[in-house]
């Protein structure tokens, strides 16, 4: 899918694809409400929309990529309402069928990144983000409602699949594949192997896809 994007909003690469894989092979079924947190280019937003998304909200702290997501899903028709803001702040209150999540998960040197590395920073560990979507999932799913989460592996799957079970979710990872390491990453790797993320001269990230459920039992 060719997108428009601006300087300064991220380029969907090989975790968009992964997660729109994961999406595709999930069969939700149409109709429902979707929730695309950190929206970039609209890839997602579109996409859930196209597969017939009776509402799609997709969010994004980047003022320059709603302004790219909103004329994205305008030219190809795709009904998408896109917010500025951050999307688990816009959403509380509210309940959807579907999120779909590409977070920053980059671990930084700051708590606090500016411009484009908003896009990708995510604190110490990588999980600022990934914490925050976990503990607020279950109050923002519908029942029986799905949420789809990509990541580094470097950010530690076991511990988002430990929060989402422990907030109630049936939760696992659905997807994985394996990446060399891109700008940014290499960038890091003295910061990655001093907080033993990495070991010496590892140049690879796993990606994961975690599904979670919130399943509801029968009476």
């Amino acid at each position: 899918m060719l997108l428009l994007r601006p300087p300064g909003v991220y380029r969907p690469q090989s975790d968009t694809r992964l997660l729109l894989d994961a999406f595709e092979a999930a069969a939700i079924p149409p109709g429902g409400t979707v929730l695309d947190v950190g929206t970039g280019t609209g890839a997602i937003a579109i996409a859930a929309a196209r597969a017939g998304a009776r509402h799609v909200t997709a969010a994004d702290v980047s003022l320059r990529a709603v302004i790219a997501a909103r004329l994205n899903a305008r030219l190809r028709r795709a009904r998408v309402f896109v917010e500025h803001g951050d999307a688990l702040d816009l959403a509380l209150g509210r309940r959807f069928d579907l999120i779909l999540a590409n977070p920053p998960y980059v671990p930084a040197s700051t708590a606090r990144p500016r411009g484009r590395a908003r896009a990708w920073d995510a604190g110490h560990n990588g999980r600022a983000i990934l914490d925050r979507l976990c503990a607020l999932a279950p109050d923002l799913l519908a029942p029986n409602g799905t949420l789809l989460v990509v990541h580094s592996g470097l950010c530690d799957a076991d511990t988002t699949l430990h929060q989402l079970r422990g907030g109630g979710l049936k939760a696992a990872i659905v997807a994985r594949q394996d990446e060399p390491f891109g700008p940014v990453m290499n960038q890091r790797v003295d910061l990655l192997e001093s907080r033993g993320l990495i070991p010496p001269g590892r140049r690879h990230e796993e990606l994961v896809v975690i599904r979670a459920d919130r399943v509801t039992q029968p009476r």
